[in-house]
C-alpha cells in the first residue's frame, strides 16, 4: 500500500518499509549525579551496574534488532566529542551516528530534527526513541514490544511505553489510559491514552498509584518519523517552521536560536488525539537522581546501600558510594554521601534534587571538578591527573597496546616524559626514538610530538610533568589523529 501526505517538505511517497531506526537522546549532562557525572563525563557515561556505561547498555539492549549502524545519538557539539571517543575506547564497532544540536531545546526539537535526519535518508522510516540513561532488566522483552509497536506505528499511530507505578512518584509523569484495549497485537494488548499529567503532587501521585489506570510515561516512544513531523506542524508550528528551513539549508544554529524548548510531551503528545500505550514489561528505572538508587540496587537489612570501599558503623536509609579513597561513616540517616577522588558530596536524600544547584555554583566559580574527573579515559587509554598546581600538572599516563595519542603541539607548556613501565615510541619533531622503564626524555614548548605504545599486548604507563604559563586541556594543537579529535 503507498501514502502520500503533503508537507511543506513536499511530496513524499510513503512505502510500507521495514527499516527501524533507534534515536538515543543524549544532550543531558546529569547534574543531579554530580559528583560521579561531570560535563565532560555526563551520566550517560557513569557506570552504575557494572563496567558498562547506562549509553553502553542502551545502545546493546537493541542489538540485533537496531545495530549500531541505524542508531542515532542526539547530542551537542561537545558531548558529541565525548560520546564518540568514549564509545571507541570501548571497542564498539561500527560506531552510532550523531545528530548534532548546537544547543539543548528540550526533547520536543531534538526528536524533530532527528526526525527529518530520517526523512532525508529513507522515504518511511520508523523511530525508536529512548534516553541514554535509563535502565532496563530485560532487553529481549524490550526487542520483542519494539517489534509490535512498530506494526502498530505503521497505521499512524504514536506508540508509548508505560509503567505501571509501584509508588508514589512526583518526579515522574503519568499517562491515563483508556479502560478499553484499542487493540490486540502479537498477543500484546495496545491502549489509547486519554490524557498526560506532568509531575503531579505527592497526593495526586498517591491517587493516581491506587486508581489502576495510570502509567508512568517511561519516555520510551516508537513512531513513524513523517508522523511525528505531522504532530509537530499541527502542535508545535513554530517548531515545524524551523524544521522546513532546516530541510531548506539554513543554518541549524541560526534556527534554534528561535526555537521554542519545550518536551516532546507537553508540545505534542498531550494535544494529540493518536497516542497509544503499550505496557512496559521490561523492568524500566529511570536513572534520574541518587534517590532512584533505592529503586535499582537492593538495600541491606538496615536500609543501606552501600557501594565501594566503605566501613560503615550502625547508619541506616543512606546511600554511601565510594571509589579510591576509605570512606568511614557513622550513625548516619537518611543521607547521600558519593566520593570521588577529587569531591565529595554530602547531602539528605530528600534534598537529592539541589544537587544540580551546587553544580551550577561551581560553573559559576570557574571549578574545574563540574568539569572533568582527575581520571579521564581517551580512545588511547587514560590520564590521571596526581597533582595540579600554578604552572605545573602531574599525570600518570597509561597508553593500551598498539594505540598512540595524536601528533600534537602545546603553545604554553612543555612536557617531561619518565616511562615506568613498557616501551614509549615517541615522535619529537623530525626525530623518532624509543625508550624503556627508568628513561625519560623531555618536549619542547612549541615542538610537534607524539607518544605511541608499539607493544601488541603490554600497556605503556608514563608520568608526564608539564610546566609552563598554562597547563589546561585546551592547549593542543593537533595534526593528525587516529580518532579524528578535532
Amino acid at each position: 500500500m503507498i501514502r502520500i501526505k503533503i508537507f511543506n517538505f513536499g511530496v513524499l511517497v510513503l512505502k510500507r518499509g521495514k527499516r527501524i531506526y533507534a534515536v538515543i537522546l543524549a544532550g543531558g549532562s546529569g547534574t543531579r549525579f554530580w559528583p560521579l557525572s561531570r560535563l565532560e563525563s555526563p551520566k550517560q557515561l557513569i557506570r552504575l551496574t557494572g563496567d558498562e556505561t547506562l549509553l553502553e547498555l542502551t545502545v546493546k539492549r537493541l542489538k540485533p534488532l537496531i545495530p549500531p549502524e541505524k542508531t542515532f545519538i542526539v547530542t551537542n557539539p561537545d558531548h558529541a566529542e565525548f560520546i564518540r571517543l568514549h564509545l571507541s575506547s570501548r571497542g564498539l564497532t561500527p560506531l552510532p551516528r550523531f545528530i548534532i544540536e548546537p544547543f539543548g531545546r528540550n526533547t520536543a526539537p531534538a526528536i524533530g530534527l532527528a526526525a527529518i535526519r530520517l526523512l532525508e535518508m529513507e522515504s518511511d522510516p520508523i523511530m525508536v526513541v529512548l534516553p541514554s540513561d535509563h535502565m532496563v532488566e530485560r532487553p529481549s522483552t524490550l526487542r520483542r514490544l519494539v517489534r509490535v509497536a512498530s506494526r502498530v506505528a505503521h497505521r499512524g499511530l504514536l506508540v508509548t511505553f508505560g509503567v505501571r507505578p509501584t509508588r508514589p512518584e512526583t518526579g515522574y509523569g503519568y499517562m491515563k489510559i483508556a479502560p478499553d484495549t484499542l487493540e490486540e497485537t502479537g498477543g500484546v494488548e495496545v491502549r489509547s491514552v486519554e490524557r498526560f499529567v506532568e509531575k503531579p503532587s505527592l497526593e495526586r501521585a498517591r491517587h493516581y498509584t491506587k486508581e489502576g489506570s495510570y502509567y508512568w510515561n517511561s519516555g520510551i516512544f516508537v513512531w513513524r518519523a513523517i508522523d511525528i513531523v505531522d504532530a509537530i506542524r499541527s502542535y508545535l508550528p513554530g517548531l515545524y517552521e524551523g524544521l522546513v528551513h532546516i530541510r531548506e539549508g539554513r543554518d541549524v544554529e541560526e534556527v534554534y536560536e528561535g526555537v521554542e524548548s519545550v518536551s516532546i510531551d507537553t508540545g505534542v503528545l498531550e494535544k494529540a488525539r493518536n497516542v497509544t500505550m503499550i505496557e512496559a514489561g521490561f523492568g524500566w528505572s529511570d536513572v534520574g537522581s541518587w534517590s532512584s538508587l533505592e529503586h535499582i540496587f537492593r538495600p541491606d537489612k538496615n536500609g543501606n546501600i552501600i557501594k565501594g570501599k566503605v566501613v560503615d558503623v550502625d547508619s541506616r536509609d543512606s546511600f554511601i558510594i565510594a571509589q579510591d579513597r576509605l570512606v568511614a561513616t557513622i550513625g548516619l540517616e537518611g543521607i547521600i554521601v558519593a566520593d570521588t577522588p577529587d569531591a565529595t558530596l554530602v547531602c539528605r536524600k530528600e534534598r537529592a534534587q539541589d544537587v544540580r544547584k551546587v553544580v551550577d555554583i561551581l560553573k559559576s566559580r570557574g571549578y574545574r571538578e563540574f568539569r572533568i574527573h582527575r581520571r579521564a579515559e581517551r580512545p588511547w587509554g587514560s590520564y590521571t591527573v596526581l597533582e595540579h598546581g600554578d604552572g605545573y600538572k602531574i599525570k600518570k599516563i597509561r597508553v593500551e597496546p598498539s594505540r598512540r595519542l595524536s601528533l600534537q603541539l602545546h603553545k604554553k607548556r612543555s612536557e617531561h616524559w619518565i616511562v615506568l613501565s613498557g616501551r614509549a615510541r615517541i615522535q619529537r619533531g623530525e626525530e623518532i626514538v624509543e625508550i624503556g622503564p627508568n628513561q625519560s626524555t623531555y618536549i619542547p614548548k612549541g615542538v610537534k610530538h607524539r607518544l605511541e605504545n608499539p607493544s601488541p599486548d603490554e600497556p605503556l604507563e608514563i608520568i608526564e610533568v608539564q610546566a609552563g604559563s598554562y597547563v589546561e586541556e585546551d592547549d593542543i594543537e593537533r595534526f593528525d589523529d587516529d580518532f579524528r579529535r578535532q
